[in-house]
This record gives C-alpha cells, sequence and structure tokens, in this order.
C-alpha cells in the first residue's frame, strides 16, 4: 500500500465544550466500571485486582486485572488520564499543529485471554486526546478467535455495526475495513483475527479515513464517499460512546456459548501458539503500547495486554482439512461478515 502525506487538521476545527475532559472522563471510568462487573459475574470466580496508580509529570490511572478465574485466563480493563507538556513523537507526526501545547489523554483499554481455546480473545480501546486546537477521539473493538465459529463473528459484526449505524451510515462502511488494515501483522502476512471496528483522529470532519495509506480499502471507501457533513463535539463523543457501550452485548453471548465446549491439549496447544501473534502485533505495532512507552506510563498496566501463556513453535504448517487450516484459509482473510 502506498503511504498517505501527514494528516493537516482543519484549521475552522472548533473547540471542544469546557466540561469535555470531565466528561469523556467520567466516561470512561464508568465504561472499565461496568464492563469489570459484568466480566466478574460471567466468570463466576475470578475477582480483578485494583491498582491506582500516579504518573510523575501528571495524571494517572486505575488498572484492574483478573487471573485464574473459571472462564478468563487473564485479562485488564484499565483506565488512564494523563496530561503534560512534552507531546509524543507519534501524535506531532500526524498534528504538528499540536506542537508547543499540553495535552490531555483519556481512555479505557481492554484485553481478554480465555482458557477455552474456543472463546476468542477480544480486545477494546476507546481514548479522547486534547493538546490546544486539537482534539480528537479513537479507538475500536477486535475479536481474535483460534477456532472460530461463523455465528459468533456474524453477531460481533452486528452489534457493531448496529451501534455505528445509529450515527452514520458511513462509518461501519470505512471503520470495519479500517481495522482489517491496523490489526495486521505486516511481517505475518495476516491479520490479527476477524477484525471489528477500528477509527482514529476523529474530530467531526473532512473524510472518515485518517490513517497511513491511500490505495487501503477503507481508504479507498471513505474518498468513495468524500468529506461528510462537519458533525460536532458532541456527534463524535455520542458515537464513540454508543461503540463502547456495544462491547457487552457483542461478545458475552459468544461467551456464554463457549464456555462449557471441551477441548483437549491439541486445542490448547494451538490456542498458545497462536495467542504469539497477539504478542508479536502488541510489542510491535499497537499504538496504545507505543504512545504508553512515549509518554512514560505505567509499564505494568501497558503490558498487561500480554496473556500469560504463549508459545512459538518454528514454521509451523497446519495439517490440510483440520480446523487449525481453515483459521488461515477463511477466517483470517478479510471479507464482509454481513453479506
Amino acid at each position: 500500500m502506498t503511504s498517505t502525506t501527514t494528516f493537516q487538521a482543519n484549521p475552522t476545527l472548533s473547540l471542544p465544550p469546557a466540561d469535555a475532559k470531565v466528561r469523556v472522563s467520567t466516561f470512561m471510568q464508568k465504561l472499565q466500571a461496568d464492563i469489570s462487573q459484568t466480566l466478574e459475574q460471567i466468570d463466576g470466580a475470578g475477582k480483578f485486582q485494583e491498582d491506582v496508580w500516579q504518573r510523575p509529570e501528571g495524571g494517572g490511572g486505575r488498572s484492574r486485572v483478573i487471573r485464574d478465574g473459571g472462564i478468563f485466563e487473564q485479562g485488564g480493563v484499565n483506565f488512564s488520564e494523563v496530561w503534560g507538556t512534552d507531546l509524543p513523537p507519534s501524535i506531532l507526526t500526524q498534528y504538528p499543529q499540536a506542537a508547543g501545547h499540553g495535552f490531555y489523554a483519556t481512555g479505557t483499554s481492554m484485553v481478554l485471554h480465555p482458557r477455552n481455546p474456543y472463546i476468542p480473545t477480544v480486545h477494546l480501546n476507546y481514548r479522547y486526546f486534547e493538546a490546544g486546537p486539537v482534539w480528537w477521539f479513537g479507538g475500536g473493538c477486535d475479536l481474535t478467535p483460534y477456532y472460530p465459529f461463523v455465528e459468533d463473528v456474524i453477531h460481533f459484526h452486528s452489534v457493531l455495526k448496529q451501534a455505528c449505524d445509529v450515527h452514520h451510515p458511513d462509518y461501519y462502511r470505512v471503520f470495519k475495513p479500517w481495522c482489517d488494515e491496523y490489526f495486521y501483522l505486516k511481517h505475518r502476512q495476516e491479520t490479527r483475527g476477524v477484525g471489528g471496528i477500528f477509527f482514529d483522529y476523529q474530530n467531526g470532519l473532512g473524510q472518515l479515513y485518517r490513517g497511513p495509506y491511500s490505495d487501503s480499502a477503507a481508504a479507498v471507501e471513505s474518498q468513495q464517499i468524500g468529506s461528510l457533513k462537519p458533525r460536532t463535539w458532541e456527534d463524535i463523543f455520542a458515537f464513540a460512546g454508543s461503540c463502547a457501550n456495544a462491547f457487552i452485548p457483542s461478545y458475552i453471548p459468544i461467551v456464554e456459548r463457549r464456555q462449557s465446549m471441551e477441548y483437549s491439549d491439541r486445542q490448547r496447544q494451538f490456542q498458545l501458539y497462536r495467542r504469539g501473534r497477539y504478542v508479536e502485533f502488541n510489542l510491535v505495532y499497537d499504538r496504545g503500547t507505543i504512545f504508553g512507552l512515549q509518554t512514560n506510563g505505567r509499564i505494568e498496566s501497558i503490558l498487561m495486554s500480554l496473556p500469560p501463556l504463549v508459545r512459538w513453535e518454528y514454521d509451523y504448517k497446519p495439517e490440510p482439512n483440520t480446523p487449525e487450516a481453515e483459521l488461515y484459509t477463511t477466517f483470517l482473510k478479510p471479507q464482509n461478515w454481513l453479506k
């Protein structure tokens, strides 16, 4: 794919409301609380351990981790709220006009690693950023199954599409392929899972796609749609909130369907091998990990997304005509799951 030039913020971008930071922070903390409570209820045995931390440069967060539960081998639901004067290079590359301004960033992120190989790993992250005249919302949610079931993938995408469609009929059309693009391991030439939605730098102006490529599927869809009618800060906040609140109805029914399925050591070993892809992506490409490291975030919270057990195998090839092979031949190919 061909890289685009740096995205320039529209100079007519309106300022966020005076209470923007308080409102978004309150929402993100409630999102963390709602997800944590629901996960404890469905797990039945595990409880979240909470750590409250402070960042010397400004701000802090609240990390919650569940381990050795009835369903979740390990998972974390983190809230963070940080501010400072030194903008990370990853932000200045996209928005050079933010230089010279202090920044504020808040968000909630989550990764769950179930023990049963038939229950997918899932990731969520929704965030808000301000720096002087610049603001945006970003985030998304994606599913990483090991032994996928078509009905589960369709359910997951359907719920996320409904959350998008409430706010604009073209959101899912762009944010779904953007997710496929983002959660792609270039060195493996494969997607991490079956996707979901992903968006970034959304400030209500211009085209929807703000990624690094001009010829990707998401970029082409966005170009065909063109610049949307300007949307307000309130519009984008409401959209991000709907997507975040869609997590529980999109994922929990899948857990309920698969939690009692029996599995053998073969399925467990394949799950551990495929978890290696998760580690590779998060340490090499994940934007949240990079931002956290560049802003001197709490390392335990940044790396809580990594699974407790994982394995690598040299030059692994799945046996033909097996469920493991089907993952590669069918489910790791970006496609329209709702056709």
